[in-house]
């Protein structure tokens, strides 16, 4: 079975720098998908401290990471990677269950789940 969310050695080393530098040693990695965007849906990643009864727990890299049981049907296989460029730096995600996504690609949508598009 693919792993529900698959975060690459850069995207956790620059996750580790961010915890550190946010006083959230310890935390957990959360990885959601929220209504909203130019395509309907969007994606969400913040630090917790506690899991929730319905979360998928997964463990890369030195990072553990936590997904809603219901994100995770839209997340599955999904590539988090993290890139470094003359203009910055940024997280990318790759989902294989996008079928459509906005230009900045921070918005997409699935088969299954529309979301609520937003006017952009």
């Amino acid at each position: 079975m693919t792993e529900v969310v698959i975060l690459s050695e850069a995207a956790a080393y620059r996750v580790k720098e961010m915890m550190t530098h946010n006083g959230e040693e310890g935390s957990m990695l959360r990885v959601a998908v929220n209504g909203g965007g130019c395509s309907g849906l969007s994606y969400g990643m913040s630090f917790e401290k506690e899991k929730q009864e319905d979360d998928l727990a997964l463990h890369q890299h030195g990072i553990d990471i936590v997904v809603s049981t219901e994100d995770g049907s839209i997340l599955n296989g999904t590539t988090i990677d993290y890139k470094e460029s003359l203009m910055g730096g940024g997280f990318t995600i790759e989902n294989p269950n996008a079928i459509a996504s906005c230009g900045c690609g921070s918005s997409f949508r699935t088969a299954k789940k529309e979301g609520t598009p937003e006017n952009c």
